[in-house]
């Protein structure tokens, strides 16, 4: 009998060691009642916990808070020459 394993292309591939939580950072709640107003700025590092996190090659950049949506926070960056625009909830943000 033969096994063929087919290769994982699911939208969290190749993060192993981005988003391990070793030592760096633990749980609390307060990361996830923190607020930030417009203009804020902070850095986006993934908490690995929580299933909707940002998508990976956004991890480690900073940009500023547009505003809201819902309980996510709409963040302003520059992806190289490219403004984008992500959403993120505040348990992936840090003030920068």
């Amino acid at each position: 009998m033969i096994i063929i394993v087919v290769k994982s292309k699911g939208p969290h591939r190749r993060t192993r060691e981005k988003f391990r939580r070793g030592d760096r950072d633990k749980f609390t709640v307060n990361s996830r009642l923190r607020n930030f107003s417009a203009g804020d700025s902070v850095a986006i590092r993934t908490d690995s916990s929580s299933d909707s996190i940002p998508f990976r090659r956004f991890y480690g950049l900073t940009g500023t808070v547009e505003g809201t949506r819902g309980r996510a926070y709409i963040i302003s960056i520059k992806d190289g020459n490219k403004p984008k625009k992500i959403i993120a909830k505040a348990e992936h943000l840090k003030a920068a």
